[in-house]
């Protein structure tokens, strides 16, 4: 490995390394605002400058490669000059609105600016005229917040594939914007917020709801729930200085309560309902293929995932018929808030609030789609980030470090650990694995190990092949059969999973998919800023969860089964049908 000094340290690293990531393995941290790490290395913003003996200028240090016997310097006059003149010019074209901002205290900009004590402008011109774009259910663009550090637009292309934003125009006009300059509404925009988690200042943010919200607790006329997503307790203490991955659901609970709400409920009770009718919609599919021998769509695709939905509906809208018609666990709540629950409760479903606190932006896409009006109406009214509901308690003034632990009220907040792991990448296929094993095999599933292993973890495409052992008679065609699952998460890796799949490279009964690397871990709402690291410790923060549950099954849950018993009947029954399933129709990309 190379040996090279930085700053008078030794420093020793692999071939390949870059001088900003060697800095950082002896604690000399490079401010930079265009760097992602494993993804984009551009080194456009040139906020890394660093010196190196030898060089005629500054070096890009997240660009630039380590080499032997290499001495670099990072903190002189001449580089810290180079950086407050970028800096400066920057903030010249910047919407000065930072007292205001949404980002303010979580912008990069602004903590760049001041950790290189940049007090004073001494840079006026011209700046680039300001467009707002509201266009969409769940991200709103501000172009006078774009400092063209392009993470959007990798993120865009690289990790989900959409190329919904790209550089336009040149020189001091160039933007991050879709095509044409065209609104996102008029673009192949899966909503995901991708963009928004690794954008470094306020350019584009999830559309906010919180203003909606606080109307509907000060109206005493209605009543209103909220639902809560599994990888909410995995995130929010981030909001409130708590380490990645730190397990804050009872203090989630608590804050919930105090904010005002009347019931708070878990959307896990709902991913338990998700995964019984699921599985026996993957179950009935294979007996249609193996028993009947008459053509059915497989491999079956998960649908917990709007930014996937979405995606399907614009690129591949040939596999639409293998979407499994089950509606996310979000919406399967709200349709059942707006009856099961209106009908217990005797309210009318129009004095019902639904608010649903998730990871994701596309989730407020995925509430006001026309598909999801089972209840008569828009089943889920409202859909906070992870974000802003740590604004909310914030608003609030709610310590939320000082709360008690306190728990979901009932019968919507009783759920397995199974239910939890959804918010993991192989998450979903995991709880549906452990019910139809338990459903085809009448055996308890061997949870010796844990976890299904193969399918865990931060691969971009996972694969698992089991073979069953032994079946219940009714399910005795699927004795010696193996089953063939996969797991992709981030779009592109999808893609590519697909493409194999279309030539008939790879075949599967069962796939996962969900758009944001990491799964719901790593939605678009998450706090920021979302590293493999951070995914890492939310992804075993939500293990945790489920293996401190004596209830791990999803089948075993008492409310979902009463569920079933006095208002729904059986999985797919005409009722779930009508309130839990629903199909999704081809995009126009124009």
């Amino acid at each position: 490995m190379p040996k090279l000094t930085i700053d008078k340290a030794g420093v020793e690293v692999p071939w390949g390394t870059t001088i900003l990531n060697a800095a950082r393995t002896v604690g000399i941290r490079i401010p930079s605002l265009c760097y992602l790490e494993g993804v984009h290395v551009v080194g456009g913003c040139r906020v890394c400058l660093v010196e190196v003996e030898g060089a005629r200028t500054l070096a890009a240090s997240c660009s630039m490669p380590v080499a032997e016997g290499m001495k670099v310097r990072t903190n002189t006059p001449r580089v810290r000059a180079a950086r407050r003149m970028v800096v400066e010019l920057l903030l010249s074209d910047h919407g000065g609105e930072c007292q205001t901002c949404v980002r303010s205290n979580d912008c990069e900009l602004q903590t760049v600016a001041r950790d290189l004590d940049v007090r004073e402008l001494h840079f006026t011109g011209a700046q680039h005229q300001r467009l707002v774009d509201t266009s969409t259910p769940a991200l709103v663009r501000d172009s006078s917040k774009c400092i063209m550090c392009r993470r959007c637009i990798t993120v865009c292309s690289e990790i989900q594939a959409t190329r919904a934003l790209w550089a336009q125009d040149r020189g001091f006009e160039s933007v991050a914007a879709p095509a044409f300059g065209h609104d996102l509404s008029s673009v192949a925009c899966v909503q995901c917020g991708q963009c928004a988690a690794v954008c470094p200042t306020a350019a584009i943010t999830e559309k906010d709801h919180i203003e909606q919200v606080w109307a509907a607790l000060s109206d005493h006329s209605k009543h209103v729930i909220v639902q809560t997503a599994p990888a909410i307790r995995a995130g929010l203490g981030e909001c409130f200085g708590l380490p990645p991955g730190t397990r804050v659901t009872g203090r989630m609970v608590s804050a919930l309560r105090r904010l005002g709400f009347a019931r708070v409920f878990d959307t896990n009770f709902t991913a338990d309902l998700t995964i019984l009718e699921e599985s026996t919609e993957l179950l009935m599919r294979l007996k249609t293929a193996l028993v009947d021998r008459l053509p059915v769509a497989l491999p079956q695709f998960t649908s917990c995932c709007p930014g996937w939905i979405k995606f399907a509906e614009y690129f591949h809208p040939d596999l639409l018929p293998n979407l499994s018609t089950a509606k996310s666990p979000q919406q399967m709540f709200g349709a059942l808030a707006k009856t099961y629950y209106a009908q217990k409760t005797g309210r009318k479903p129009g004095d019902i609030v639904v608010v649903s606190v998730m990871p994701c932006t596309a989730k407020k896409f995925e509430a006001q789609r026309p598909e999801m009006n089972a209840g008569g109406g828009q089943d889920v009214d409202a859909v906070l980030t992870t974000r802003e509901l740590g604004r909310m308690i914030t608003q609030a003034g709610i310590d939320f470090l000082a709360l008690p632990d306190e728990t979901m009220d009932q019968p919507l907040g009783i759920s397995s650990g199974a239910a939890n792991i959804f918010a993991n990448t192989g998450g979903v296929m995991e709880a549906a694995l452990r019910t139809v094993w338990c459903m085809v095999t009448g055996r308890p599933f061997p949870f010796e190990k844990l976890h299904v292993t193969p399918i865990a973890g931060l691969a971009g495409v996972k694969e698992v092949a089991i073979t069953i052992p032994d079946t219940v008679p009714e399910w005795k065609f699927l004795k010696g059969q193996p089953l063939n699952l996969a797991v992709a998460h981030g779009l592109a890796n999808a893609e590519r999973l697909i493409q194999k799949v279309q030539a008939g490279e790879a075949h599967y009964h069962f796939i996962e998919v969900m758009a944001c690397p990491g799964g719901c871990i790593g939605g678009g709402g998450q706090p920021r800023f979302t590293t493999n690291e951070v995914r890492l410790a939310r992804m075993k923060a939500i293990f945790a969860e489920d293996e401190s549950k004596q209830l791990r099954l999803s089948h075993e849950n008492p409310s979902v089964a009463l569920l079933y018993r006095d208002f729904l009947g059986q999985p797919l029954s005409e009722k779930s049908h009508h309130l839990l399933h629903t199909h999704y129709h081809a995009r126009s990309l124009n």
